[in-house]
């Protein structure tokens, strides 16, 4: 089938343009900038002169209209993805606004599915809860954490209109390959520059990119109406672990919404994603080791802060590892300065302290 896909230059949008290719499907891209398609598709063995490329913005009725006439499906997987407050006012026209236009564009061509991607943040904070895809909306702080809910109660509000919408919620996305560097790249790698003076607690679910590609993949059958999938991958893996696992993976020791995202510590139930698509989350090693080595192939560590993952001799494919449920990992004890940091952030705690 032919499908949009919009933020198809983008890290999760790219491997899900990949994903998609693989699967026999005929891709159109919704793009602000063409010069950016091949840098972002030729290192997953995608041709840029094989896609379907429009130049628009997300945010224009107009354009919106005109790239899915055609299409059978889409993905939406186009947002800002900024823990900066001064991107606040581009976070909301792009997240909120453009969602509601995509969505609303692709149910009056009679799309199906509709694929929106969402977050596993749009549902925090978990409340004491486990979170699955039957959990409500949240109301976490700050213009991205809460765009991303927003938009949420957007798709949701199609999907209560009976539209086929799909949406599905990444956890924190790694994996190699990333066009632009985002937030979670940028993380690992000034992990492994010695950036962090400080390590707080809590967790957060890391996710393969190829995984969460693989689930948009596997969504894309019509008939199958409103529907929610949690991509979240190894479960509360938090900030320590990462930094522990890291270390195993490179041989060396590595000398903020994003720290409201780790002190919730959720848990995430992605059971349904297995049990109905079929995809499990890789072992998280191979996702590091992946990781690590693309930063150091691209220049963005150096070989000796790369470690093993540096050299072919020591490196892990990741077809090595069977996928398989993810481990549930309680949450930690939280930083006693934590809950005065972000009192002003609460939406309140349950009984418990929780969020």
């Amino acid at each position: 089938m032919r499908v949009l896909v919009t933020g198809g230059t983008g890290f999760v949008g790219s491997h899900t343009v990949a994903a998609l290719v693989e699967h026999g499907h005929q891709v159109r891209l919704l793009v602000r900038a063409a010069h950016r398609v091949a840098p972002a598709v030729a290192p997953l063995g995608i041709r840029a002169a094989d896609l379907d490329t429009i130049v628009g913005d997300v945010t224009d009725p107009t354009i919106v209209d005109q790239v899915v006439a055609g299409c059978q499906a889409v993905v939406h997987a186009g947002s800002v993805y900024s823990l900066d407050s001064r991107d606040a006012g581009r976070i909301r026209r792009v997240n909120v606004r453009g969602t509601q236009l995509v969505l609303g564009a692709a149910q009056r061509a009679g799309l199906d599915p509709i694929v929106y991607v969402s977050s596993v943040v749009a549902l925090l904070p978990p409340g004491g809860q486990t979170l699955t895809p039957a959990s409500p909306a949240g109301h976490p702080p700050g213009p991205y954490l809460g765009s991303k809910a927003d938009a949420e109660r957007v798709a949701r509000r199609y999907q209560q209109a009976g539209a086929p919408v799909v949406i599905t919620y990444p956890g924190f996305v790694l994996g190699p390959h990333d066009p632009h560097l985002s937030e979670g790249l940028r993380m690992v790698r000034d992990l492994l520059k010695g950036r962090y003076p400080i390590v707080p607690s809590g967790g957060f679910p890391i996710v393969d990119v190829r995984d969460v590609a693989a689930v948009h993949a596997a969504v894309l059958e019509p008939g199958g109406g409103p529907r929610r999938y949690l991509a979240s991958g190894t479960n509360a893996a938090g900030l320590a672990e990462l930094v522990a696992r890291l270390g195993t993976v490179t041989g060396r020791r590595p000398e903020f919404e994003g720290i409201y995202v780790s002190w919730c510590a959720a848990r995430y139930d992605d059971t349904r994603t297995q049990q109905e698509l079929g995809v499990a989350p890789r072992d998280l090693q191979a996702t590091l080791t992946d990781t690590v080595r693309w930063l150091v192939e691209q220049g963005h560590i150096s070989p000796r802060q790369g470690g093993q993952p540096a050299t072919p001799d020591t490196a892990v494919d990741a077809r090595d590892h069977a996928p398989g449920p993810a481990p549930r990992v309680e949450p930690q004890e939280r930083n006693t300065f934590l809950p005065e940091l972000l009192r002003p952030l609460e939406g309140g705690r349950d009984a418990s302290g929780r969020f």
